[in-house]
């Protein structure tokens, strides 16, 4: 099966480790990374979302935005087997060259200032989709534990629209449900959820409402159900059980061609029981093959994902 991951950390890890480079780990050495080229190749992941998070001790600013940039450019479209995806076409040149496509996501505006020339540049290195802020506020917008639960500011608008116009892509998961509404209702293009659970299930506000989710399917996005036990599970330890739990949940609410996957490798320090790296995706869909028809399971895997963005990447 063609798996599609909407999410998973390696940049951020890459940033707080100068020097540590993204490959195997020698014999008898600890992969620093939960997601490893090997473990996506061998696992059959076919298109993995790089987001560039910049770790707080770092310096919020342009330069720092591009030493991560660079990082991708330098560690993952250097990894042997894998293709930089900018374009709908590009999709189809990665699977009949059996390539691993990477598509270079902004997780958080805060470190643009403002700059849309700096935005501008990045597009022009790769990036595709953006989510506006991560959990706290910026000068866009307020994120998901933001207290005061504000929206977007005028220059937050602006970003918006500017996404847009260049073919980026928005990300609603870590947004403040005002900052959701206010991109639901200002989006002209489908938006996703790259990594996000039902709030019906966990009461995490990183999770979706019902409502949202719904909001999320009207707009054809996707919801990439993700594996941070928090957020699939009150209970320790989490299981492969209380991810499938979100999957039927966003079934229930009519999101069947709307679902994905978004780990969150690399981001979290404790993982689901089960689904601890890349390397695990087979046992997942081992669990999933005992609940749902195939053709489901393929969907959820990866055929969602990779028809979503054939239609809404550029051409």
């Amino acid at each position: 099966m063609r798996i599609v991951d909407l999410h998973a950390d390696v940049l951020c890890k890459l940033l707080e480790n100068p020097g540590v480079r993204w490959r195997e780990p020698k014999a008898g050495e600890a992969a620093p990374f939960d997601a490893t080229p090997g473990r996506l190749r061998e696992a059959g992941v076919a298109l993995q979302v790089f987001p560039l998070f910049l770790p707080e001790e770092l310096p919020q600013n342009p330069e720092t935005l591009f030493r991560g940039a660079e990082l991708f450019w330098s560690e993952v479209l250097t990894a042997p087997g894998f293709k930089l995806i900018r374009t709908s076409a590009d999709l189809e040149t990665a699977r009949k060259e059996g390539r691993i496509g990477a598509l270079f996501s902004l997780e958080g505006a805060g470190a643009l200032n403002g700059e849309l020339w700096t935005l501008r540049l990045l597009h022009r290195l790769g990036l595709r989709l953006l989510g506006p802020t991560w959990n706290h506020a910026n000068w866009a917008c307020d994120g998901a534990t933001e207290p005061r639960g504000g929206g977007f500011t005028k220059a937050g608008r602006q970003l918006v629209t500017e996404c847009e116009k260049m073919g980026i892509l928005l990300d609603v998961s870590h947004l403040s449900d005002r900052g959701f509404w206010e991109l639901s209702e200002r989006a002209t293009r489908p938006f996703i959820a790259s990594h996000s659970n039902a709030r019906s299930i966990v009461n995490h506000p990183r999770n979706l409402t019902d409502e949202q989710i719904r909001a999320v399917i009207a707009s054809d996005g996707l919801v990439g159900v993700t594996f941070v036990p928090w957020f699939a599970s009150d209970a320790e330890p989490a299981r492969i059980e209380d991810v499938l739990r979100h999957v039927d949940h966003v079934c229930a609410l009519g999101g069947e061609k709307h679902l994905a996957l978004g780990s969150d490798f690399d981001g979290i320090s404790k993982h689901v029981q089960g689904l601890e790296h890349p390397g695990r995706y087979p046992d997942l869909i081992e669990e999933m093959l005992k609940r749902y028809a195939e053709t489901f399971v393929r969907a959820i895997v990866g055929d969602n994902a990779f028809r979503f963005l054939k239609t809404n990447l550029p051409n």
